[in-house]
């Protein structure tokens, strides 16, 4: 298994830097962590009296691996969760907050289970979710990265200014996309043709 503080390394290795994109809810952001959750934590990092985007810039990386370790997956208890969907809960994790957790039961739930979509990780979420894990294997780890890639999808349908995330300029896949694409098997991941087929009708 990879360890929880490799996950969160190679998370923050792909968020990248600081940016303050303003079609991106989550405001000003470095290394993924938005200045909202800097907010929430009381992080002024530059002793100032505020948390504004100066605290954001002033992140280090090793700071944004604690957080994520403590706060995205210690926290919410995703070590509950079988050990090879760890990774990609975690990563959606950081993206969508509990959303992460509500895409993983609406998954169970369509395969028999009988579960609440609160987003937490209960026992009874847990449970479930090991019994798939025993009956599916790496299906469920495919499948949990196919509901995710839709979960973005479906996000961008309802809003436009997100679209950029989920399709580059040339039509090719976004972020988004490749980022749920790397915790399934490449024989699952849409072609680019599939994918440009999907958000044909996106303006």
């Amino acid at each position: 298994m990879i360890s929880p503080d490799t996950i969160a390394r190679e998370i923050v290795a792909r968020e990248g830097g600081y940016v303050n994109d303003p079609d991106d809810p989550g405001g000003a952001t470095k290394y993924g962590v938005t200045i909202g959750t800097m907010r929430r934590l009381g992080l002024d990092l530059d002793g100032d009296g505020d948390i504004d985007a100066a605290d954001v810039k002033a992140m280090s990386r090793a700071q944004a691996v604690d957080i994520f370790l403590d706060h995205y997956f210690r926290k919410p208890g995703i070590a509950r969760l079988p050990e090879p969907l760890q990774a990609s809960v975690f990563d959606m994790y950081v993206h969508a907050g509990s959303n992460a957790i509500v895409v993983l039961q609406s998954l169970l739930n369509a395969n028999g289970a009988d579960l609440g979509t609160d987003g937490k990780i209960g026992p009874l979420t847990a449970k479930a979710a090991h019994r798939a894990a025993g009956k599916w294997g790496q299906v469920l780890v495919d499948s949990y990265g196919i509901a995710r890639r839709n979960y973005y999808y479906r996000l961008a349908d309802r809003r436009p200014a997100s679209r950029k995330y989920a399709r580059r300029r040339d039509g090719g896949k976004g972020g988004w996309i490749t980022r749920a694409e790397e915790f399934m098997r490449p024989k699952y991941r849409l072609t680019e043709a599939a994918h440009k087929a999907r958000t044909r009708r996106w303006a």
